[in-house]
């Protein structure tokens, strides 16, 4: 009877492990789902993480009572390689050569200090001032003191745009960048938003004119009130049903925003494929986690320099219950990337800066 019991709970607890396996994998290559078609299921990535957890209690499980079970867990570690090393690499620190440039992406919450400084700009502005980075990229670079800001970039970086989106008087957004390197031109990339978008500044850099693209695409569009209860979820604040309730409406209304910022990374993919003969950029808050549809079609044909040279997860979205890595630096193979990193030391903002020194060839 008790060999009966012990052999029917092993065969649950394989059936549990092989159910989480297979929903690890629909989570790990969630970002081939297309989310125009199925904005529902386009957010399985952000489960990811959790599948990953569970399957390494499975594996504990497995070599403390049954080791030879422990290859469901190792099979479903192996199927999702490619994905871990996009949401977690582990690279070591590389020696970086003479001759490379900084670039830095920050999304500044509108110098509004995460509600945390009132001298938030002088906060950023001295923080990016230590960097001494050579290409700064900025998302929600507006205040209302255009002019002041400006003056004080002015000081530190020859070459400043700023280049906005909406400018109402109750909401403003825009992206800048401040540059060692001469801005020739720019061009806003065409797509549907209201208050978000990309734009491609020509710079000359060593004698080559490169692009580098700075994004902000579509928010989730999450009130206050919508985050509020997620945290609640998180904290098991909640009864069931309402879980189940409000857990239906915060995917119905990530899965529409996820919709919307689908076309805007098919633009800025297209873009890039027309660019070609350039050596090019691509940094910003995607708003989109590592295991995205977004990111995966940006990312086409482009080096991810977190994945390639980062270590962790880089998580660059603070807020509490939204633990995400959603700004992204990526490079065409006319740069080798070095150390990319997310800088959570400075907390002026709802997101950590991230940056990468590049090397540019000449023969790609």
């Amino acid at each position: 009877m008790i060999r009966q019991l012990k052999t029917f709970t092993i065969n649950i607890v394989a059936g549990a492990n092989a159910a989480t396996v297979v929903l690890m994998l629909l989570a790990g290559y969630g970002d081939h789902v297309a989310p125009v078609r199925f904005p529902m299921f386009s957010n399985l990535g952000m489960t990811f993480p959790i599948f990953l957890i569970a399957n390494l209690l499975f594996l504990f499980f497995w070599l403390t009572f049954k080791w030879r079970k422990a290859w469901i867990p190792l099979v479903g570690y192996a199927l999702v390689y490619i994905p871990i090393t996009v949401y977690m690499p582990l690279n070591s620190k590389q020696d970086v050569p003479d001759g490379t440039f900084k670039i830095l992406s920050y999304n500044v919450c509108q110098y509004s200090g995460n509600y945390k400084y009132e001298d938030a700009f002088d906060t950023i502005y001295n923080y990016l001032k230590r960097q001494d980075a050579d290409i700064v990229c900025l998302q929600e670079d507006v205040d209302s003191w255009r002019r002041f800001v400006l003056h004080r970039y002015k000081k530190i970086y020859p070459y400043n745009d700023t280049t906005l989106f909406q400018e109402l008087p109750t909401s403003k957004n825009g992206i800048g960048i401040h540059s060692k390197f001469p801005i020739l031109r720019k061009e806003r990339i065409q797509y549907s938003s209201l208050a978000n978008g990309s734009v491609a500044y020509f710079l000359q850099v060593e004698g080559d004119t490169i692009i580098v693209i700075n994004n902000h695409l579509e928010t989730t569009h999450l009130s206050t009130e919508d985050r509020t209860r997620y945290k609640e979820m998180l904290r098991g604040k909640m009864e069931s049903d309402t879980v189940k309730e409000e857990s239906l409406l915060l995917l119905g209304k990530l899965g529409k925003s996820t919709a919307i910022r689908a076309p805007q990374a098919e633009a800025v993919h297209q873009y890039i494929e027309a660019h070609r003969q350039y050596p090019i950029i691509v940094c910003g808050d995607f708003n989109d986690n590592p295991i995205s549809y977004s990111r995966r079609i940006i990312a086409q044909g482009l080096t991810d320099c977190f994945v390639e040279t980062g270590r962790g997860v880089g998580l660059s979205y603070n807020q509490k219950g939204f633990f995400f890595r959603i700004d992204h630096i990526m490079c065409s193979d006319h740069f080798k990337p070095y150390n990319c990193s997310v800088d959570n030391k400075i907390d002026a903002s709802d997101h950590y800066p991230i940056s990468c020194r590049l090397k540019l060839s000449h023969n790609p």
